[in-house]
This record gives structure tokens, C-alpha cells and sequence, in this order.
């Protein structure tokens, strides 16, 4: 049981300083449908994967859209401060304070991974967004100091193309972000490609937060 505003899962870690993936599953998915991928991508790592709050079609996303590709901009901001709450909570109810939480996003997730970024940048340390796309255009972009963001794209996605990957990933490197763009041979479906280059880069960036801030 919880008072948190999503239904979610959370699988802790054996080690008090391993990084929390927070799991962003895509339309249609739910808190249990990237588990695998986040033991996938990290063994150690513990996992918060919560349930979007919005039904389309009796599908669970994290936010509205009002068509394929055009996002209810409103709704967005609205779920992703709601979504931001979620894991400040979260961090609290689970005692995770100092932590690392780096989101791993497919698809509808990837996009309000994106959308945090931008609106709450204190909330995530870390990124990996699978097939994501612009989530608004920010008419003041944030200040996200090296969060280091994996973008992992398909070539042949008939969702998302080049030109949209590439402005995303610009959009976060003024921000400050350090942006890794990887275009895959493949479409908006995820790859076992997309697992072992996310692993690789994941295993590449700190753990904790004590190993990747500088000693006085």
C-alpha cells in the first residue's frame, strides 16, 4: 500500500549506494512492463517503475495527446510535475535520499523522461530515452549542468525522425546536458541493440552520486 499518486512497483537494491532506474513504459505498458529491461540494464540497480495515470482507449500513458505525434501541452506539464512529485515521495517513502535516479524511458515514457528534464531538472540525474521526441519547445530551457542523456533513435522509425532526434538532443545540450545520440537499424520498436548500447553507456557514468561529484 501507498499514499504515492501512481501505482508502481519498486524492487529495492542489496546496495545502499546502486543507482534507482525509474522505469517510464510506453502506451499501452504498465509498472511490471520494463522490470526485465531495467535488470537488463543494470543488475545492481534498484527500480521504481510507476503506472501512467492517463487511459486512452483503455491504454495507460503518462499524458494526453490529441493526436499521433501532437501532445496536449497542458496535460503534459500537468502529469509531468505530477510524475516529478511522484518520485520526490518516493525518494522519501523508500529512503533513497542521495541516490541517483536516472529515468529509462520507452516511446510515451521517453517523452515525459524528456519533459522532466526540462521542467523539474532536479529530479532526474541521468537519462535513457528510447525512441523519444520533442516534448514542447522551451521558451527558457533550464540549467542541467553535465546530466549526463542517452538518446537511442531508429533510423527507420516512421515516428520519430532524424530531424526530431537531433533537435531534442540540441535542445538538452543548451541546457547543458551531455548528449549521446545512437540511431539504430531499426524502426520505433526496441532492440536488443538498444539494450546492449544503453548497458554499455549506463556502465560507463557513476553508480552513486558520491562517485561522480568531485572530493573537496
Amino acid at each position: 500500500m501507498s499514499d504515492l499518486e501512481h501505482v508502481h512497483r519498486f524492487v529495492p537494491s542489496e546496495r545502499p549506494d546502486a543507482r534507482v532506474l525509474l522505469m517510464l513504459h510506453g502506451t499501452g505498458g504498465d509498472e511490471n512492463d520494463l522490470l526485465q529491461l531495467g535488470q537488463m540494464l543494470d543488475p545492481s540497480a534498484a527500480l521504481l517503475s510507476p503506472r501512467g495515470n492517463v487511459l486512452e482507449h483503455g491504454a495507460p500513458r503518462f499524458f494526453r495527446r490529441l493526436a499521433e505525434g501532437v501532445f496536449d501541452l497542458e496535460d503534459l506539464r500537468r502529469r509531468t510535475h505530477e510524475l516529478a512529485d511522484f518520485v520526490e515521495g518516493a525518494v522519501k517513502q523508500y529512503g533513497l535520499e542521495g541516490r541517483r535516479i536516472v529515468a529509462v524511458g520507452f516511446s510515451n515514457g521517453a517523452n515525459i523522461a524528456a519533459s522532466l528534464l526540462l521542467l523539474r531538472p532536479r529530479v532526474l540525474h541521468g537519462a535513457v530515452l528510447f525512441r523519444a521526441m520533442v516534448p514542447f519547445e522551451p521558451e527558457k530551457v533550464p540549467f542541467l549542468g553535465g546530466v549526463p542523456v542517452l538518446l537511442s533513435e531508429g533510423r527507420f522509425d516512421p515516428l520519430v525522425g532524424r530531424k526530431v532526434a537531433e533537435r531534442l538532443a540540441k535542445i538538452l545540450e543548451t541546457a547543458g546536458a551531455e548528449v549521446t545520440l545512437i540511431e539504430q537499424e531499426s524502426g520505433h520498436e526496441l532492440t536488443r541493440a538498444d539494450v546492449d548500447d544503453a548497458a554499455k553507456w549506463l556502465a560507463s557514468h557513476p553508480t552513486s552520486r558520491a562517485a561522480a561529484e568531485p572530493q573537496s
